[in-house]
């Protein structure tokens, strides 16, 4: 019988469960899948973002309750300290979780106008302004990061940090945006890891769908 269990809404839209999901993945804990169906009012909110939520996604270990994804992995890397979801150093431990809170509380315009939708492929969409400044932060963000730590990830190893990004992956892959080289590649190799497939595969399968997120102009 598993001990942790972890709250989430839909697999296709719902981009904070992703990461959540992602970090207990890559913790290796062993974890029971609660999903809320997408007219359940906590998991609407959270995948429309209108407003936080302490129930999605949110983690049950051995009686405790963390919501908020950073919040989720910083726990899970107490609770599992070899799994590597935080770098080894100090300076790259910092580093990583400044570039995981801008992605926390940063980058509305992205979110807002290419909001994640797995099962969605939208070629030739047209990118705005704002969204285009965010998308140039973030390539900005992983070429620095490839090119400080020498990939294939960006802190080396697979880490928090790849899972707060790896979203971002799909709606690039979603609203066909154009990469940089090397941005291109990294977003590529997360769309191949295989947790990011699993969840891929499982999102391909879901029957709801959200009107206010299938976008179609």
């Amino acid at each position: 019988m598993t001990s942790a269990a972890l709250t989430l809404s839909s697999k296709n839209y719902s981009s904070w469960s992703f990461r959540a999901w992602l970090m207990a993945k890559m913790s290796g804990i062993d974890f029971e899948e609660v999903i809320l169906p997408p007219d359940d009012t906590a998991a609407r909110a959270e995948i429309l973002l209108l407003s936080p939520s302490i129930l999605v996604p949110c983690l049950t270990y051995e009686g405790m309750k963390v919501w908020d994804t950073l919040a989720i992995g910083e726990f899970l890397n107490e609770v599992a300290p070899n799994a590597g979801l935080l770098p080894k150093g100090q300076a790259e431990r910092a580093h990583c979780r400044s570039i995981c809170g801008e992605m926390h509380s940063g980058f509305v315009s992205l979110r807002s106008a290419l909001p994640m939708n797995i099962k969605g492929h939208y070629p030739g969409f047209k990118i705005w302004s704002k969204a285009g400044s965010d998308i140039e932060r973030i390539t900005s963000i992983w070429r620095e990061c490839l090119g400080a730590y020498g990939g294939p990830w960006l802190f080396g190893d697979f880490s928090i940090a790849d899972a707060m990004y790896a979203p971002v992956a799909t709606r690039f892959a979603t609203y066909d945006v154009k990469l940089d080289s090397v941005s291109a590649a990294y977003a590529e190799r997360i769309l191949a890891h295989p947790f990011v497939i699993e969840w891929s595969e499982a999102a391909k399968l879901e029957k709801e769908e959200i009107e206010e997120l299938d976008v179609e102009f």
